[in-house]
């Protein structure tokens, strides 16, 4: 059985110049996959594209597959970033409000580089990043999960962990949903109804 290849950076950057390189290389991996697929990317591509030797991109990267990791990293903390920011902006508002804040940040996350968010989505499970996901997963349901619980007296009575499982799973299904059903669902128009309707069913749900 043939082993994966790596995924891991061979080595970290710490000087400017060796951080430059690496986002250049980064860069280039996510404009290839966006324009031609994972299947067409190559190393020799990427370098090229990045404007720096074969050699330069092996002194950081294994494997395509390990640009592929970076990019998804890169990717999810840019999420993270944004899902972070917005539910410590509504640990003291009521369910109703932070909800709709929190549909609209998930939506608005997953529509930063639509069309690489797409990709990506068909390429985390090969490229072994599975875990990493599984991480910012956990750290999003623990940060719901503390709001809820600090807002009990607005909920009925329900299991927390259930509560946050549904909530999360629902505002990330239709935000991941609206991003890969394409440009339509992307429209501000509809944007403004699906955050409307999801804000709708989740308040309610919670109430």
């Amino acid at each position: 059985m043939a082993r994966p290849p790596p995924t891991k950076p061979r080595k970290n950057a710490l000087q400017a110049r060796s951080r430059a390189t690496v986002d250049a290389l980064v860069e280039a991996t996510a404009r290839i996959l966006v324009r031609d697929g994972f299947e067409k990317a190559s190393t020799n591509r990427i370098a090229e594209i990045a404007g720096v030797s074969v050699g330069s991109l092996y002194q950081y990267f294994p494997s395509k597959e390990a640009l592929v990791a970076a990019v998804i990293e890169r990717h999810n903390e840019e999420i993270m970033g944004i899902v972070r920011a917005a539910l410590a902006e509504v640990a003291d508002v009521p369910i109703d409000k932070a909800v709709r804040k929190l549909v609209t940040v998930a939506i608005e996350a997953h529509r930063i580089n639509p069309k690489l968010h797409r990709v990506l989505a068909e390429q985390i499970p090969r490229a072994g990043q599975l875990k990493d996901v599984e991480a910012f997963n956990r750290e999003v349901h623990a940060l719901v999960r503390a709001y809820l619980e600090s807002h009990r007296k607005e909920m009925r009575k329900i299991d927390l962990d259930v509560a946050t499982f549904i909530c999360v799973s629902a505002i990330e299904a239709v935000a991941h949903n609206t991003v890969l059903s394409g440009a339509e669902m992307l429209s501000e128009k509809m944007v403004k109804v699906l955050v409307d309707e999801t804000t709708r069913m989740v308040v309610g749900y919670l109430r």
